[in-house]
């Protein structure tokens, strides 16, 4: 069975790379810095809000690429967090619960993904990739790149409030 996801990255060079570096050195909500995760979308859509909260107006590169990702894998590597076990105020960024969660998952490496809410669109998931899950690179490929052009009517907007 064949999942795919998607992930936004600034470059062809950075949307090849499936090694969670960029989480590594800098973390994010569901990982502390030091521990490899590979943030990606269920859809296109979601891969793209995503990354545009992050961008003010005059930070906006110039183009953006999406990734589809290609999972070879079956369900049963797939860990969907139940909504019992969301921490609270898991939408806040700098929750440190979030981050001890997300850290211990890719420790365990027994799923090659965490399938999570979206903060930002939080009737969508994320899935959180573990690089480091036995494997990975042999299930985990790149299928597709294509530049993206940022609608300049989103950052303008996002930036008015």
């Amino acid at each position: 069975m064949s999942v795919f996801v998607y992930r936004i990255s600034k470059s062809t060079e950075r949307a090849r790379d499936l090694s969670g570096i960029g989480a590594f050195k800098f973390g994010g909500r569901w990982n502390s810095k030091g521990t490899f995760m590979l943030y990606t979308s269920m859809n296109s859509s979601l891969a793209y809000l995503e990354n545009i909260v992050h961008f003010a107006e005059m930070d906006v590169p110039p183009n953006l690429y999406i990734a589809s990702i290609e999972l070879n894998i079956d369900d049963s590597l797939i860990f969907k967090l139940p909504d019992s076990e969301y921490p609270t105020s898991w939408q806040s960024h700098e929750n440190l619960e979030n981050k001890l969660i997300g850290n211990e998952w890719m420790v365990q490496r027994s799923h090659i993904a965490i399938k999570v809410y979206s903060a930002v669109n939080p009737f969508e998931f994320n899935f959180l990739l573990n690089p480091l899950f036995p494997g990975y690179n042999n299930l985990v490929t790149v299928k597709d790149i294509q530049l993206l052009n940022i609608d300049s009517r989103l950052t303008k907007q996002a930036n008015k409030n």
